[in-house]
């Protein structure tokens, strides 16, 4: 397993790199513009080269993902956001592919009680839309579906909505899962005994399946158990507990996989403490399983 984190990206985006080199980060995340705002960042063609030249040199990060905008909601019934929405991830998707970027993990967004089923072909063809939209570079760079922590009107809050999803994007390869411990908890999936994990992979296999399971998340919960909401915590120190996150980690079926931490760290996200402690929780996860 490749631990990760979500870095800052720094002026020209390579400087993510070293961050994630410096404490300890087999890979990064990074965000391709401001995650709470509209405008995208417009990088040249000489910085998105210089990223690739950098990262396929790099000695200790191996790969990059990028998450998209949190604004995006291919979901929403409301036609100026969906548009405002749909323009965003293309711009995102750019970046992401512009880099050579491994993964760009996207929040489908909320229906806003218009309901699933409606909401369904807008979120097919805006993903469809953005995917047909960028120039490929080397190979394209997957859109990956988070599942969500299940709040209000949120779509993808099950591996079931997700499969759905992806089917009525006519089963595009260029879809790809990202799976998140904390919404996992959140949303009321247990995953923290051998058995239960085994059930969750199984659940995984039978939906999107696994060949689309390409990132991991790796967060522990401010919240209890099923509370359907989204709140990050550092290894260890929530409700799920680093025994509880290695019974899932030392998986099978998850050995090969980034797993990326999204966690507060002491306010600046991953601290090299906190890829440490993901690790051992790996570790301890792989002893698990004999």
């Amino acid at each position: 397993m490749r631990i990760g984190a979500h870095v800052r990206a720094g002026k020209g985006l390579v400087p993510a790199l070293d961050h994630g080199a410096e404490i300890g980060a087999d890979v990064v995340q990074i965000f391709t513009q401001s995650p709470r705002m509209w405008k995208p960042s417009q990088y040249g063609p000489e910085v998105l080269a210089a990223y690739r030249d950098a990262q396929r040199d790099h000695p200790g990060v191996s790969s990059t993902f990028c998450h998209a905008t949190y604004l995006i909601n291919l979901a929403t019934p409301d036609p100026e956001l969906a548009d405002k929405s749909r323009a965003c991830l293309q711009a995102n998707l750019a970046t992401a592919e512009g880099i050579g970027a491994e993964g760009l993990v996207l929040h489908i967004g909320s229906h806003r009680g218009s309901g699933f089923e409606t909401a369904l072909p807008g979120v097919a063809d805006g993903l469809l839309e953005a995917l047909d939209s960028v120039e490929v570079v080397d190979a394209p760079c997957p859109i990956l579906l988070e599942n969500a922590a299940g709040a209000g009107d949120t779509v993808g809050r099950s591996f079931e909505e997700l499969a759905q999803v992806i089917d009525a994007a006519g089963g595009d390869e260029r879809l790809g899962v990202c799976l998140d411990t904390q919404h996992l908890w959140a949303s009321g999936v247990p995953f923290t005994t051998a058995e239960e994990a085994d059930e969750l992979m199984s659940l995984v296999a039978a939906t999107v399946g696994l060949d689309r399971l390409l990132c991991l998340h790796l967060n522990d919960s401010k919240v209890p158990f099923g509370a359907n909401k989204d709140r990050h915590e550092n290894i260890g120190d929530g409700t799920i507990g680093a025994d509880g996150l290695a019974a899932l980690l030392g998986h099978p079926d998850l050995q090969g996989l980034p797993a990326v931490l999204e966690v507060p760290g002491d306010g600046d996200g991953p601290r090299a403490e906190d890829v440490a402690a993901a690790r051992c929780a790996w570790q301890q996860g792989l002893l698990l399983r004999g």
